[in-house]
């Protein structure tokens, strides 16, 4: 378990630093703040460690990663910070409107809970697995662990429910949401055991296309959810966009993950992808509509650009299987 330590660490770090400070979301003023800090760490970290050590467990794959990883994009947007119902959560922007219906936003709950799976948990799981390959098996806690993460998760919800913002959500679509998170946990510990994994053979797509490929779906997701509103997109239009790009990407990168994707495949995809933020840090920096203080964005984008470089030169050089999970 002392082995496990470093990765334990790193990916309870690394879960807020991809989904809120690459992001933008939480920039660098908000993200290192004394306060900030230990809760976005309590909660994301504790979310990352929990899913991983669960597919663990379970001996599952990436389809209950990111299962898990909805959930949990539920339970912080839904049950903690209430942006599924609240009109005026100020990161919502159009999205408080666009798509509202019945007391629920209907258009921002779903970009948000997949945006959660990929970038908040599943590619911190897989970027630690390129970086600790020989733990990538492994249990990194043990039973009273999982408690611990499991209670701090818990503390930090309750937290945020009560003291972030005065808003109370509407009690019947808010207890549905706490419904649909069980219904996730329970399909993501019911979908099947990864299927076996190909022999090795001639890499069936480049890093390059990989990349390309996870650019391209991060940049037409967000144009979705930040142009379609304001052009006034029909919001069924928005819904089915979505759900296409999703079940997409979701085909494709099965079929390439059924052939087995090798390490450097696997983080030209997800390097790809957050290769969109990078390119976004220093525009939001120079964004002077936004009422948070950006500065520090564009080495925050130099940073993970660095860190990118770094890790894809550690994992071209060092030998490993294609060990992608067939979906």
């Amino acid at each position: 378990m002392k082995k496990s330590f470093a990765p334990l660490l790193t990916l309870l770090f690394l879960a807020p630093a991809v989904g809120e400070l690459l992001s933008g979301s939480a920039p660098p003023t908000e993200f290192f703040h004394p306060f900030t800090l230990p809760l976005l760490t309590a909660l994301y970290g504790s979310g990352a460690i929990l899913i991983r050590e669960l597919r663990i467990r379970w001996g599952k794959g990436w389809p209950t990663v990111l299962a898990l990883g909805a959930a949990y994009g539920i339970v912080e947007e839904g049950l903690m910070v209430k942006s599924f119902f609240d009109p005026n959560w100020a990161d919502l922007g159009p999205l408080g409107s666009y798509g509202r219906w019945a007391g629920v936003n209907w258009v921002g709950s779903l970009q948000l809970t997949i945006y959660h799976a990929v970038f908040s948990i599943g590619i911190p799981i897989l970027l630690m697995e390129l970086l600790f390959p020989a733990h990538r098996d492994e249990r990194w806690v043990g039973r009273w662990g999982m408690v611990g993460f499991s209670l701090l998760l818990a503390a930090d919800v309750a937290f945020g429910f009560f003291f972030l913002t005065p808003y109370r959500p509407p009690v019947v679509p808010y207890l549905t949401s706490g419904g649909v998170v069980v219904g996730l946990v329970l399909l993501a510990r019911r979908l099947p055991n990864p299927g076996p994994v190909a022999e090795p053979r001639p890499p069936a797509v480049s890093t390059s296309r990989l990349a390309l490929l996870g650019f391209g779906a991060t940049l037409a997701f967000f144009i979705i959810h930040w142009a379609f509103p304001i052009l006034k997109v029909p919001v069924l239009v928005t819904v089915v966009a979505t759900v296409g790009l999703v079940a997409g990407m979701v085909w494709t990168v099965g079929r390439w993950a059924r052939q087995g994707l090798t390490g450097p495949q696997r983080l030209a995809l997800a390097g790809g992808a957050l290769m969109f933020f990078v390119l976004l840090a220093p525009l939001q920096e120079l964004d002077k509509t936004r009422p948070d203080n950006t500065a520090g964005m564009a080495l925050v984008g130099v940073g993970a650009l660095l860190f990118l470089a770094w890790l894809w030169r550690r994992v071209r050089y060092t030998p490993g299987r294609r060990d992608l999970d067939a979906a």
